[in-house]
């Protein structure tokens, strides 16, 4: 090693992350070639109105609560679900995590799902941050929790137990295909909830997805819960933002908690100026088309239901071995497996332009999204099909084998032989 040689020139000859790998080596399988991306709903962009309204926001200092763009997406947020006030945060994460900051003190306990996002996904936050336990429950496959054994899982009022502080739904539930829960269901959890005199935060991540699926007004859904979260970066197709809803004291002790992460944003109505277009009513906003991705899941999972290859997912997705049901695609979300080396298929698909991403359980997910046409769909139809003739068959037996893991692995579907060991996940 020469005297000048340092650590970074180390690095630099030792070649690009993996992830970045994984880039390079996407853009030049697909080169010129238009993509169809279904990883997840996250990757949708904003509309041109949405780009022009940003543009053009009217600004303030969002941390002294005078950006009007921000407090009109709050007013427009709160009155949509019924509840007294509203925030805007930067992701469903911090989302969910202020709102345990807001309902919990160090020490309490939550009740949630085993397979639900506050669990699995927010990287350890209700423990590392809001200095919480978690108390799981295994889920049904409809995303519901037990009644019976919910309502045995408040902590009594004894010295060597955790304080029960709150429990938590997630509604769509990603792991079952996102089926969406119940108005009738989540008033039943909120009565067991409250007659403990412990708060029910709902993690709606895909709320309106569900709201569209039951055919029920936004009000209706939220009205159980005594706090919200919903993503206006998913389906809404906003490009960076979450909303927190919920009683105005609540929302006064949450805005502290956002603070005290580091989530105090200023001329940010650049942001929320998308929000405030996704959350009008009509075919003005982006509510209301939340059917037409339903409508291309439906298409989709139909479409490759009947492909020799393509298996249930498994786990809460689809408990039942054999064909993939295509009648579990409720909302936006399509789970299989296929009978072959799932990195292989994949690799298979994103060199045809059809980007699909690895899920728990050696699982496939593909989520249609604003911006994915009906020919779209189509295209990814024939992909899929030809994806499989191309790949060799794997025995059934041996699907559960794989290593599964929901750690992010890189933005396509598209793995260096190094990280084949992990999962891309984008929630």
């Amino acid at each position: 090693m020469s005297p000048d040689t340092n650590v970074r020139d180390v690095r630099v000859r030792s070649g690009p992350p993996p992830a970045l790998r994984v880039r390079r080596t996407t853009t030049a399988i697909l080169a010129g070639m238009a993509v169809i991306d279904l990883r997840s709903d996250t990757v949708t962009h904003p509309s041109p109105e949405m780009r022009r309204a940003m543009a053009e926001a009217e600004l303030g200092d969002d941390v002294l609560g005078d950006d009007p763009t921000v407090n009109a997406l709050e007013e427009r947020a709160a009155d949509l679900l019924g509840k007294e006030a509203a925030l805007f945060v930067s992701s469903g994460t911090q989302g969910n995590l202020v709102a345990q900051l807001a309902h919990l003190q160090r020490g309490m306990e939550t009740i949630a799902g085993t397979e639900t996002h506050i669990i699995v996904d927010e990287a350890g936050g209700h423990a590392a941050l809001v200095r919480t336990t978690v108390r799981p429950i295994r889920e049904n496959a409809d995303g519901t929790l037990p009644l019976d054994i919910l309502a045995g899982a408040f902590r009594e009022d004894d010295v060597h137990d955790p304080i029960t502080g709150m429990v938590a739904l997630e509604n769509t539930h990603a792991m079952t295909m996102a089926q969406p829960l119940t108005v009738a269901y989540t008033r039943a959890v909120s009565d067991l909830a409250h007659g403990h005199d412990v708060p029910l935060h709902v993690d709606g991540a895909r709320f309106f997805n569900a709201v569209v699926a039951l055919g029920v007004s936004p009000r209706e859904l939220a009205a159980p819960a005594d706090s919200v979260t919903f993503c206006l970066s998913k389906g809404l197709a906003c490009p960076i933002g979450s909303m927190l809803v919920g009683s105005r004291d609540f929302i006064f002790r949450a805005r502290r908690a956002r603070k005290q992460v580091g989530g105090g944003m200023r001329q940010v109505g650049v942001l929320a100026a998308a929000g405030v277009i996704a959350l009008r009513d009509g075919p003005a906003g982006m509510i209301e088309r939340l059917a037409e991705d339903h409508e291309h899941t439906r298409r989709l999972a139909i479409a490759i239901a009947a492909m020799d290859g393509i298996v249930s997912p498994g786990g809460l997705a689809q408990p039942q071995p054999g064909p993939l049901d295509p009648g579990r695609a409720t909302t936006n979300f399509v789970l299989f497996r296929v009978e072959r080396d799932r990195n292989e298929f994949l690799e298979a698909l994103a060199k045809r332009g059809v980007w699909m991403v690895g899920y728990p359980h050696n699982q496939i997910r593909a989520v249609p999204h604003y911006g994915v046409s009906a020919a779209d769909i189509e295209t990814t139809i024939a992909a899929v099909a030809g994806a499989l003739a191309d790949t060799l068959r794997r025995p059934a037996q041996d699907l559960d084998e794989m290593p599964t893991t929901t750690e992010p692995s890189g933005p396509t579907s598209l793995e260096p032989e190094a990280a084949r060991h992990r999962v891309a996940i984008a929630h």
